[in-house]
């Protein structure tokens, strides 16, 4: 970190940053907003949260903040006490210090970046910047966005970047769920435009994590957050080739990777699954994909393990499919098929992208009734891809009409589970997570997937 800035704003904001007179603005109240809001919150800052969203602003106005992972008390306290407040006044960005940038940032139909959300976003900021505002983008994005996107349309209010406001990117690292890790435990990689940009920012993030990591460039800064979600990908993807491998060969993948990372050195455990979730790792490898085609580079590893992790739910249909018939002699058409777990990873209520929702449409298209359980969710929301899933309520199988199904497909192994009742109960267990072995619940109508 930098001992001195260049410019007088700069060492305004500095101060502000040390005495806590700075006022933090988070736009997005998501996964990544409300638990950056939350950090910056513990550490003293006033909090000005901006969401498009009118119910989601009006429960955080009450201290509820909408996810099941994260409880409410300390953000009451906030309310209470009048160091948070949201709003959908887009006219009030102009009154925090720092604005920080957690939208989401999807993919096409044709799996291009859809930048519009970031792009909106910046040209609010834009009508509304103010000398001396520093903006910090944590969407995840390609390399080059900060520069080439996000700064020329703030430039357009006629104000410089370095001079007048600062600029800078730094990538979220959320985990939603894990108990090991929150916002302020993980390190915060920064990069800025300009020196003064990037003092500014390690302060800020600096004030409420327990580190942060310069990096040379805003670009430097968008790739590591790519680069992160890329190893996961090809790494995920690897597992799952393997499994298909080994599976002809009459060998165990959950068994293999088991005994393989005892290894202390050289390996590092990736499981398979019936596909990919979550915002990240289904999308943040293809923002890379799609710019390496500008310089004429293919990415053909990403494309590869893109394939074959957007493959593996139709994998696990006919593996069901094939267990069904082996069975009991009949096919998905007709049969009543119940879906374990419709979030995207296990103890959280996080629906994006979560194969579960491409299993139950590739099920029903082949005649299926299929019905879910997750004590997580408990009404599917509404989302692009799967707007005829939405309203879908989760079963309750306290009754034991788990006897009733054909099969139970496995697709999030949530702790809160009954496996041994599903067990007993079930004519038919589809497992693609292994939870069934993993609690020693070993049974011929138990298939691994």
């Amino acid at each position: 970190m930098q001992d001195t800035v260049q410019s007088e704003a700069a060492s305004e904001l500095l101060r502000r940053i040390r005495d806590r007179s700075f006022k933090v603005g988070i736009i997005g109240l998501g996964y990544v907003g409300i638990p950056l809001a939350l950090a910056a919150l513990r550490a003293g800052f006033e909090v000005i949260g901006f969401d498009i969203n009118p119910e989601r602003v009006a429960g955080l106005n009450r201290g509820r903040t909408g996810l099941k992972h994260i409880g409410g008390s300390e953000l009451e306290a906030a309310v209470a006490a009048g160091t948070f407040s949201a709003t959908e006044d887009l006219a009030r960005l102009d009154e925090p210090d720092g604005l920080v940038i957690c939208v989401p940032t999807p993919l096409t139909r044709h799996r291009d970046p859809d930048l519009s959300f970031i792009v909106t976003t910046v040209e609010a900021i834009g009508r509304r910047l103010r000398p001396g505002q520093i903006i910090i983008l944590e969407s995840t994005t390609y390399p080059g966005t900060t520069e080439e996107v996000v700064k020329p349309i703030l430039e357009r209010s006629g104000l410089s970047s370095g001079r007048d406001f600062y600029l800078a990117y730094s990538p979220e690292r959320e985990d939603p769920g894990n108990p090991h890790f929150e916002t302020a435990s993980i390190p915060k990689v920064v990069g800025g435009d300009g020196a003064d940009a990037l003092r500014i920012a390690e302060a800020l993030y600096g004030a409420f994590v327990v580190k942060t990591v310069a990096v040379s460039s805003t670009a430097a800064a968008e790739a590591v957050k790519l680069t992160e979600n890329i190893f996961r990908s090809v790494n995920i993807a690897l597992v799952n080739e393997l499994k298909l491998i080994y599976a002809a060969m009459g060998i165990d993948i959950w068994e293999v990777v088991e005994a393989a990372k005892t290894k202390p050195f050289g390996f590092m455990p990736f499981y398979p699954g019936p596909g990919l979730g979550g915002h990240c790792i289904p999308i943040d490898p293809f923002y890379l994909s799609w710019k390496a085609r500008e310089y004429d580079i293919p990415a053909r590893f990403i494309e590869l393990a893109g394939e074959i992790n957007t493959a593996m739910p139709r994998i696990v249909v006919e593996k069901l499919a094939q267990a069904l018939d082996e069975r009991s002699g009949r096919g998905l058409n007709g049969a009543r098929i119940l879906v374990i777990g419709a979030a995207y990873k296990k103890n959280v209520d996080d629906m994006r992208e979560s194969p579960s929702l491409r299993l139950m449409e590739l099920m029903e298209e082949r005649g299926a009734a299929v019905d879910y359980h997750d004590p997580h969710v408990p009404v599917i929301p509404r989302t692009r891809e799967h707007a005829a899933l939405a309203g879908r309520r989760s079963v309750d199988l306290r009754d034991g009409s788990v006897a009733t199904y054909d099969a139970v497909l496995i697709a999030t192994d949530h702790d809160d589970v009954d496996y041994n009742g599903l067990v007993r109960g079930a004519r038919l267990i589809v497992d693609t997570r292994n939870v069934c072995e993993r609690n020693g619940l070993r049974a011929d109508h138990v298939v691994k997937a």
